[in-house]
């Protein structure tokens, strides 16, 4: 069943209370390959879709019928603000910023380093800020402050996931589309160095493959 408030997909009963297993979306869908590596499914592409129009819903009734400056963290984002895009109504003019805090790793490292910035003037714009995972808060909290140095009209964010669990400064999104449990995961341009961004759907990686493994 579907959990209406957040999108999720619940199994029930079960011990996770609302993961769904690789069994599961074998009987709806047909398997990318790299499914094999997911210990579970968190979100699928159908919730995900769902979601990403109800949020695009949400950002125009936000913004009325102002023009939005969207800008997104790259490259985690990019599948998801794509879609999102689509979904919103509004003018809107697009850049992207890139941001390094994983690397080869599963836990987020220090500063995050900033290696590109903005091409597009923000002056006096309403900004969106897109990302596809709101953790430690280490990521959004340093590109807002650099943002807001600019004289943006505005600035929101929105976020795919939100891991709460993980919070290391105080951030909350502005828009929100799933939370999620403390665990690693990958898909839907979230990635684990730099694999699994093109799974269609969210899940556990399986946790033998994030020691990190050799890449062939």
């Amino acid at each position: 069943m579907l959990d209406a408030k957040r999108g999720l997909v619940l199994r029930a009963p079960g011990p996770n209370g609302f993961v769904r297993d690789l069994d599961m979306a074998r009987s709806s869908t047909p398997l990318h390959p790299a499914h094999a590596d997911l210990e579970s499914i968190l979100v699928t592409e159908q919730a995900i879709k769902r979601r990403t129009r109800r949020l695009g819903t949400e950002i125009h009734e936000t913004y009325g019928d102002e023009e939005i400056t969207v800008i997104a963290i790259i490259n985690g984002a990019l599948l998801f603000t794509a879609d999102l895009l689509r979904a919103i109504s509004n003018p809107v003019r697009l850049d992207c910023i890139r941001i390094s805090s994983y690397r080869n790793e599963t836990r987020s490292l220090g500063r995050p380093q900033l290696l590109h910035s903005l091409t597009l003037d923000v002056t006096n714009r309403h900004v969106l800020l897109i990302d596809d995972i709101l953790d430690t808060g280490k990521t959004l909290s340093m590109v807002v402050d650099l943002i807001h140095q600019l004289n943006p009209a505005s600035i929101k964010t929105c976020v795919l996931l939100d891991k709460k669990g993980r919070r290391e400064v105080p951030f909350d999104a502005d828009f929100v589309g799933f939370e999620i449990p403390d665990k690693f995961v990958v898909g839907y341009g979230l990635d684990f160095a730099e694999r699994y961004r093109n799974l269609p759907c969210i899940g556990v990686l399986k946790p033998h493959l994030q020691n990190p493994p050799e890449w062939a």
